[in-house]
């Protein structure tokens, strides 16, 4: 749900509002702290303009307590995740708003160089 409202470039204040919620519910929707029901998941998708299936890709296969403890997990390790990093997205908006295909290709040969000298 985050990365996808930072790729769109809302604050949790604007999907708040499209949704007719405060930026704190949102914001304890982002971190798991209130689940989100199957009314407020279909209305979450179309403010951030995905299938409701977006939240359930690369999830464990599983029922019960098995399955809610894999959840736990992704969720645990989605927070260490590159991609769930704010600078990561600005990062990848920016480089998509360079128009020139082929500085956008010097851009990521720049980064690729200096990674690989640290």
């Amino acid at each position: 749900m985050r990365m996808r409202r930072l790729l769109l470039g809302l604050s949790q204040e604007k999907l708040g509002d499209a949704l007719g919620l405060t930026f704190q519910q949102v914001q304890k929707y982002e971190r798991g702290v209130n689940r989100i029901g199957a009314g407020r998941l279909f209305a979450l998708a179309q403010a951030l303009e995905v299938p409701v299936t977006f939240f359930y890709e690369d999830l464990p296969a599983g029922t019960g307590a098995r399955r809610n403890r894999a959840l736990a997990e992704s969720a645990a390790a989605f927070e260490g995740e590159p991609m769930s990093n704010r600078e990561t997205i600005e990062l990848v908006r920016a480089y998509y708003r360079v128009g020139d295909p082929r500085k956008r290709r010097k851009v990521l040969e720049l980064i690729r160089s200096m990674g690989r000298e640290e």
